[in-house]
């Protein structure tokens, strides 16, 4: 196996307790794992890459995200929002361009999603969805490290007039779903060197069974992997499941025993004790008691003007904090800056989720929910995932402290180079395994055949101009006399 040996003005190393800012270092990994941190080195290398005036972090680990779908959103999901529904576009746009869409288009969705995330340094992903074959197969080539969910549930939700949201359940169907789901887990867990593993994912807290929960989390014990559900997500899922259990999501899943530090809880933000609810408070406790990680993704709510109250609060309450993208862009950078700006707003103080604790959360958090010691830090027996930041653009210049620089300042194009299992796979701020114009093509058309499809898929048969009407009116030429 090659030595390699990075030299670099700044490097984000882990000393066994925390994160530290190393100036003027190097980092030393032989084959797949690192060896050595430190300021010298006097072993033998077979090759230096000379990251002076560079800035190098561990790879960031993106807990929760879409892949097959989420970037047919843009110019569609966006500046809409249903009242009915508390602005979510669960029950209305997603079905549309779900609807819509053929598994041509998905695997569009995926290609030009992992570009996105080796271009804002994911070098980790906890993917839930749909093509999850598919899924392994590019991540494998790409050279992403993946965990795979292929979701299942028991049943599913739909609005038949734009004001209620009601069920169509299927148990068999479910049953079926988790039975290929623990097939797939079986058949490519361990695959591309071990950079593919899987995961358990029961869709939604409402669209599953007890029983189906039950099973689930039993066998992710059986098996000793992670399972992530979508939890207090919705302000209509919150009093669904108080209207069915008398309880909240989290405490009725705290009552069917199926909480535990191995279940991250994706999103979980429309909880008791916020304003969302209106609602006696008492789901941090709850999450805090059962050790479960919580995966947050800002953006997706923000840009609905929903925020979590606040991600502070889950911190100060001993939560592990993690950080996904969910869906486009599939940027882990913004993920951390939205993370930081929306809890400072929230409660109004500039001093809360400081650069140092979102940037934990995209890092060791993120390791701590996997149950995995050698990620998201450089350190000795650490893979070697890694990230080399130029520190002379004008993004990232003056630097004086690179993680706050990173945080709040950092665009894709300042990432020069991505390691993941110790092979280069992005260089010069480009893909190395992928294409990037051909899977931006592929996006345009994928687009291009779903948009006129819409109202095939939509509760009130509503075109795509009609649920999402552009921003200005089309140009039209006036004849002169």
């Amino acid at each position: 196996m090659a030595t390699t040996a990075i030299q670099a003005s700044h490097i984000i190393a882990y000393d066994g307790q925390e994160h530290r800012h190393l100036r003027d270092g190097l980092i030393v990994y032989e084959g797949n794992t690192i060896r050595h941190v430190g300021r010298t080195y006097d072993g033998p290398v077979d090759q230096t890459i000379d990251a002076t005036g560079k800035l190098v972090t561990p790879g960031l680990i993106n807990t929760h995200a879409h892949l097959a779908g989420s970037p047919l959103d843009k110019s569609f999901i966006e500046d809409r929002g249903n009242p009915q529904f508390y602005m979510s576009g669960l029950f209305e746009f997603l079905p549309a361009r779900g609807g819509a869409m053929t598994s041509e288009d998905a695997r569009a969705c995926i290609d030009f999603s992992m570009v996105e995330l080796l271009r804002s340094g994911t070098t980790t992903i906890l993917e839930m969805g749909g093509q999850s074959e598919y899924m392994a197969e590019r991540a494998g080539q790409i050279g992403l490290r993946a965990y795979i969910g292929p979701m299942y549930r028991d049943g599913r939700w739909y609005t038949p007039d734009g004001r209620q949201v009601c069920y169509d359940w299927d148990e068999a169907a479910g049953r079926e779903s988790f039975r290929q789901a623990v097939e797939f887990i079986e058949t490519h867990s361990g695959t591309y060197n071990d950079r593919i593993r899987g995961f358990l994912s029961p869709s939604q807290v409402d669209t599953c069974t007890a029983e189906l929960l039950q099973e689930t989390h039993a066998l992710a014990e059986q098996l000793d992997v992670p399972v992530q559900i979508h939890v207090s997500q919705s302000v209509n899922e919150f009093q669904t499941m108080l209207q069915r259990h008398g309880k909240t999501p989290l405490a009725w899943l705290r009552d069917i025993g199926v909480l535990s530090p191995r279940v991250l809880l994706g999103h979980a933000i429309i909880i008791g004790g916020t304003s969302w609810t209106n609602y006696p408070a008492g789901d941090l406790d709850i999450i805090a008691d059962s050790g479960c990680p919580v995966a947050h993704a800002p953006w997706v709510f923000a840009r609905r003007g929903i925020a979590m109250e606040s991600f502070q609060r889950y911190l100060d309450a001993g939560i592990t904090m993690t950080l996904g993208t969910d869906t486009s862009p599939q940027n882990i950078i913004q993920a951390m800056r939205w993370a930081a700006v929306v809890s400072k707003m929230v409660d109004r103080n500039t001093e809360v989720a400081t650069a140092r604790e979102v940037f934990n959360a995209a890092t060791l958090g993120g390791a701590k929910a996997l149950g995995r010691e050698d990620l998201g830090r450089i350190a000795a027996g650490a893979k070697a995932d890694l990230l080399i930041f130029d520190s002379a653009t004008l993004n990232m210049s003056p630097m004086r402290d690179p993680v706050k620089n990173l945080v709040y300042y950092a665009e894709m194009e300042d990432l020069h180079t991505v390691v993941i299992d110790g092979e280069t796979v992005l260089e010069n701020s480009r893909a190395l395994n992928v294409d990037q114009q051909e899977v931006a093509r592929r996006l345009q058309e994928a687009g291009e055949r779903m948009w006129p499809k819409m109202a095939g898929s939509d509760w009130a048969g509503r075109e795509a101009d009609q649920l999402s009407p552009l921003t200005f009116p089309a140009w039209v030429e006036h004849e002169t006399a």
